[in-house]
Parts: structure tokens; C-alpha cells; sequence
């Protein structure tokens, strides 16, 4: 019953009744990335993600990105984009978490690195 109502009524917890019915009636299916997130679009031109897990926007990688804003981007047209040695893998947005960074986490960064001439 508790599922039911999250679907109905919380849109943070996946895609909710409503976009499901969209979804279903109206939406054609385009892709899907690497994170399992879905891809869809209407015949008027609107687009949406249905996340695998977690809504969380940061989660869509740049070929998608692209595609979502109406961004022309020759990337999008390849499926199976080869990484780089170089490129980093995706992190989650970190905030508000133990993980979150600090820029001054440690105790030797907040020692100056200079002397004032004013003293």
C-alpha cells in the first residue's frame, strides 16, 4: 500500500504514476546509458529520463546531456563512446554527505603559506 502511494505522490522516489502513464501512452523509446537510465520522447519534441536508481541529474553522462538540452553534438551519434585512459569515471553529487569535499579538510591547510608585511 506504502509503494502504491509513493507512486501516486512522491517523484523522488522514481518516475511517479502520472510520467509512467506518459510514458506508456505517449513517450517512444530512444536509448538507454551505461547507468541504466532510460531516454524517451513525445511526438511534440519533449524529452525525459526515467532513472534506474536514484533520481539524481548528474547521473546522465554528456552524450545524453547533449540530447536532453537540444545540444547538436557529434558524440551523440555514437553509441558505445570509448573512455580515455585519462577520463575519470562518474562520481555522485557528494554534497550534504560525509564524503562532500573540503577544501580545507586537513590542519596543515589552514597554517599560512605566506607572511604578511602588515604586522
Amino acid at each position: 500500500m506504502l509503494t502504491i502511494f509513493n507512486k501516486i505522490f512522491t517523484w523522488w522516489n522514481q518516475d511517479t504514476f502520472g510520467t509512467r502513464i506518459e510514458t506508456i501512452l505517449f513517450g517512444t523509446f530512444v536509448g538507454k546509458d551505461s547507468f541504466g537510465n532510460k531516454y524517451y520522447e513525445n511526438k511534440k519534441g519533449r524529452r525525459w529520463v526515467i532513472y534506474s536508481n536514484e533520481i539524481d541529474a548528474s547521473k546522465i553522462p554528456v552524450e545524453w546531456f547533449s540530447w536532453m538540452h537540444f545540444t547538436p553534438n557529434k558524440i551523440e551519434k555514437k553509441q558505445n563512446l570509448q573512455k580515455y585512459d585519462w577520463q575519470k569515471s562518474h562520481k555522485p553529487n557528494l554534497t550534504g554527505t560525509e564524503h562532500a569535499y573540503y577544501p580545507n579538510k586537513n590542519k596543515d591547510a589552514t597554517k599560512k603559506k605566506y607572511k604578511s608585511w602588515k604586522d
